[in-house]
């Protein structure tokens, strides 16, 4: 029986082994049926590394944004270009006064290149508590006892 050439990936050294093979594949630009197998191999391989080792699951999609932010030294004006929003809003969803809209997290996997889900999944948002103010409640109160 043949060696396999591949098999599953089971460390991060055959990770990085396997996502260098198939850069140079890809890039080699090489036509034939055997190459184009043996791309669709790697790449079926790490996507399945990918998705068993990926940290993005843990964390929440703002902390996320954030670092892709930082990452590629992005500013929350350069999301506004990017998301065809208003600041206000970029500012509200990095503080975590709104969730993000389903054309965000579109955008947002599209431009760093990850899936719907590492933006479209649940977090708390941070809401105003507003008390009342029970001395305007009083003069109110008053008021409309005065003229009743």
């Amino acid at each position: 029986m043949a060696e396999l050439k591949y098999t599953i990936i089971k460390n991060k050294t055959q990770y990085k082994a396997y996502c260098s093979i198939l850069e140079n594949l890809v890039l080699s630009g090489a036509n034939n049926k055997a190459i184009k197998d043996e791309i669709d191999l790697l790449t079926l391989l790490i996507e399945k590394w990918d998705a068993a080792h990926n940290s993005l699951h843990e964390v929440d999609p703002v902390t996320l944004l954030r670092s892709f932010m930082e990452e590629q030294q992005l500013k929350a004006t350069d999301l506004v270009e990017l998301l065809g929003v208003s600041k206000g809003y970029v500012s509200e969803i990095l503080n975590y006064k709104k969730g993000m809209s389903k054309e965000v997290i579109r955008k947002l996997a599209a431009r760093f290149k990850v899936s719907h889900e590492a933006f479209n999944r649940v977090y708390a948002l941070k809401t105003a508590i507003t008390i009342p103010d029970n001395t305007q409640t009083v003069i109110l109160r008053k008021k409309k006892l005065a003229m009743g």
